[in-house]
């Protein structure tokens, strides 16, 4: 339970997962001071996109290899 732990932890630490999470922080951020640009929502969207769409992969791909 240990290992799982430290490697989720590592995964999160990942520069894509930390850019993620920071651009999160500041949407939120920019959410709660009614502050949000067109720009920012489409580079926002954009990049959760590609993160989701990255985590999706390797969980289909981890699938495909246990059959």
């Amino acid at each position: 339970m240990n290992e799982t732990i430290i490697k989720r932890l590592g995964n999160l630490l990942s520069v894509k997962s930390l850019v993620t999470l920071a651009l999160t922080v500041v949407f939120a951020v920019m959410t709660v001071r009614q502050a949000i640009s067109q720009d920012f929502m489409t580079i926002y969207a954009v990049i959760i996109a590609f993160y989701f769409g990255t985590q999706s992969q390797k969980v289909q791909d981890a699938l495909e290899g246990d059959k």
